[in-house]
């Protein structure tokens, strides 16, 4: 069912279903929600998206929030 679901959104945005690597969105989510809080699992796949429709390249952005997420103490920067 997720994959058709993909498939439908990727066709109604007109995205080509092979840019999109689900695994690394969900892996991405995963990292977000359990090292910072659940609430920002769908706000950081967003925020990737935004960078990926600048030019960002999705691996890169994706290694560098997760590495962000593991190492997160609220309140230092």
């Amino acid at each position: 069912m997720l994959e058709e679901w993909i498939e439908a959104v990727c066709l109604e945005l007109g995205i080509a279903r092979d840019e999109v690597d689900r695994d690394l969105i969900l892996d991405l989510a995963r990292d977000v929600a359990h090292g910072v809080a659940r609430p920002g699992a769908p706000l950081t796949a967003y925020l990737l998206g935004l960078a990926v429709g600048r030019g960002a390249p999705a691996r890169d952005g994706a290694a560098r929030i997760t590495a962000m997420a593991e190492a997160w103490e609220p309140g230092k920067e």
